[in-house]
Order: C-alpha cells, then structure tokens, then sequence
C-alpha cells in the first residue's frame, strides 16, 4: 500500500480534502484559493489527504500541486484528466502521492496500463466511478482505492441515494472506498461511513465556506447529535435548526412518545425510525432496534440498522431504571456506540468526555411533556453536544 492508500484505511472516517478554484458545474468557488495556505489548514484541521485540481479548466496547474507538497506532509492526490502515462509522471514530479484515473475516460487496457505505470512510480490511483458497471470495471482491475462519485460528470446531477447503493456493494472487497461529491453536512458523511465508505472527498463545500478548514473540522468532528421522540413537525424544525445530525421517530405502540409517522427531515439529516421487537418498512434512513422485555416498553439492548445491518451499538439505561456502570459499558463496547440514557444538556458534555461515542441520543429530558419538545432545551443540548 502507498502513502494515500494507507491515510484513508486507517479506524474512523477518513477526509480527502479539496482545492479548487472553480467547477464546470458551478462556476467559480474560490478563485484567490491559496492551495498552500489551503492544504496546511486542511491537515491541522483533521485531513488524512489534500486533493488539489491540476486542470486549468478548474482553475488548478502543477504549480498547485508543488505549492501544496511545500507547505504539509500529508499525502496528496493529483486530480485530472490523465489519459497517458507522462501526465502521471509529471504530477509525481510535482510532488503526488496519488493520481485519479476517471474509468469514464478509460478503457480497461488503458486504465490498466496507467494503474500499472502509477505503481511503477509509486503512487496509488483513485480509480472514480459513477455506475455499476464502473465499479465491477474497477473491482476487475483490483483497483486499491476506488472512489464512487454521487456527480455523473456528464449532467452534473448528483444523485447520493445511488452512490450509497454502489458503496453498500463494497463490503466484501478490500479495496478503500472513497465517496465523492454531494457531501455538504456531518449527517451526509456519517451516512458515506455507514454505508461502508472508508474516507470522503469534500470540494465545493469546503471551497465555498467561509472557513474551509473549519467546515472541514465540522464534517469530521464527533459525537453525532440525535433529538429523539418527536412527535411533532414543529420540533423537528427546531432540533434541525439547532444543528442536529439526527431526527428519531418512535414507532412501538407502547411508547409515550409513540410518533404517528416519519415526519419530514431535510435531505442533508438523517431520520431514525425506532421500533421494539421487530422492524417495519418506513422512509426513514436508519432503523433503531431494542429488544422486547416482559412488562416493560422496551429492552434494554439496542442496534441501529441500515438496510438491515447493524451499523451502531446502542448503550441505553434499562427502562425507568439507573445503572451505574453505564458508561462503563459504553467505553467497553467495540466499534461505533451511540450513547443514550436521560441525557440533557447538563450532563452530556461530561458523558462525552467520560465515553467518547460515535453518537448521543436525548428524548425525555429535552420535553415539556412526552413527546413535546421543550424547544430551548433541544437547543441547548445539541450546542453542548457539538
């Protein structure tokens, strides 16, 4: 494995960050972007690699790419229209750590010839998909990194639902995978990652941020935010406006917090239907999952599900009722954990300090009543658990 290949394989969610001045599709982004200044603050910021545009139609030379390996270590990705093998040479000279190859643009001999000459120089290839046919295409070349982008870069449209499903496809191979473009929230690469992403390719937001490098640190940072057990369109606005990553809907027929459906969330969140005992077909992204327990509305146990995998632990307390090794088990548990359990905005900071969980998940103690959002404690727990 070379350097890029080994930044993106690491635990976690992994970022390649973006320079680019401007985009076919969008026009100009940030036409004074200082790649230099640009990929120091993106490696401070979390960064695993920097990708920096080589094509003038983006605004971007090999000048950009020297400036960028002058000012961080970190690997970088060289992205082009490379159709022969002195473009991959020149770019290594410039300083790339790894090269894109668009299989768009190549045939399987000619894409496996620059794999093959990208190797030779010691570089790794992100080899960019948009289909399936492009991605057995690239699994056939036994591609290393192979990027599935959510943008068909002959219509420009982005079409994320259709990305998710070709990552998804991924799990039984070895390859990195990498989700590129449509990428603009914390929730969206939460997304990527659950569906089986190794790492995202971020652009066009980070360049349209005032900060990028901040943006960049957004999208990274952990614990997601979760506002449970609404009931109501008005508190999901007001858990959305907050900045929540997640909105849950509980759907056991017990519950107090019983919501009539899955109410509207906005494409860029993630919505959560919760259910006892079984799941049942919703138009929510995630399902969260507890077991049946005699006399109670709920187990303790719990899973959050995508497509019917178990993507997340959940660490609850028992129904009405304390436990005080709570986040002991929540440190224990391997893997992602959301963490749940009368969590507000008094204690989740210091819950997030002592767990450090992929996710929290308040419902009771940010309401008025069951099922009714008291809208400034919603507010105050997600700018404390952000």
């Amino acid at each position: 494995m070379g350097r890029f290949r080994d930044a993106l394989a690491g635990p976690g969610l992994s970022a390649v960050a973006e320079v680019k001045r401007r985009s076919p599709s969008a026009g100009d982004l940030r036409p004074d972007a200082d790649p230099a200044k640009l990929a120091a603050q993106f490696s401070s910021a979390g960064a695993s690699a920097v990708s920096v545009l080589v094509d003038e139609r983006f605004g971007g030379s090999l000048d950009d790419l020297r400036a960028a390996r002058a000012a961080t270590t970190v690997p970088l990705l060289a992205k082009g229209f490379f159709r022969e093998e002195l473009q991959i040479l020149q770019a290594r000279v410039a300083g790339a750590d790894a090269v894109l190859l668009l299989l768009r643009d190549l045939d399987d001999t000619r894409a496996r010839a620059m794999l093959s000459y990208a190797r030779e120089l010691g570089l790794d290839s992100l080899v960019e998909t948009h289909d399936a046919d492009e991605l057995h295409r690239a699994v056939a070349l036994e591609a290393g990194v192979i990027g599935v982008n959510a943008r068909d870069l002959s219509t420009f449209e982005v079409d994320r639902r259709a990305q998710l499903d070709l990552v998804g496809r991924m799990g039984r191979h070895e390859a990195v995978v990498v989700a590129e473009s449509g990428i603009h929230t914390r929730a969206q690469g939460a997304e990527a990652e659950l569906a089986g992403a190794n790492a995202i390719l971020v652009g066009s937001a980070l360049m349209r941020a005032e900060d990028p490098a901040a943006k960049l640190a957004e999208l990274l940072s952990r614990p997601l935010v979760k506002v449970c057990g609404l009931t109501r369109q008005q508190d999901v606005d007001v858990a959305v406006e907050a900045g929540a990553d997640m909105l849950g809907f509980i759907l056991a027929e017990a519950s107090p917090r019983r919501a009539p459906d899955v109410l509207d969330v906005p494409d860029d969140r993630l919505s959560v239907a919760v259910f006892v005992g079984e799941v049942k077909d919703t138009k929510a992204d995630l399902a969260q999952l507890y077991e049946r327990e005699e006399g109670r509305v709920r187990g303790r146990e719990a899973v959050l599900l995508r497509d019917g995998e178990p993507v997340v632990t959940v660490i609850d307390l028992p129904w009405d009722e304390q436990d005080p090794l709570h986040l002991q088990r929540a440190v224990a548990t391997e893997g992602r954990v959301m963490l749940a359990g009368r969590l507000g905005p008094d204690n989740v900071r210091e819950a997030i300090r002592a767990a450090r969980p992929w996710a929290v998940d308040a419902a009771s103690r940010l309401e008025t009543e069951p099922g009714i959002k008291d809208h400034e404690k919603v507010r105050a727990f997600v700018a404390a658990a952000r």
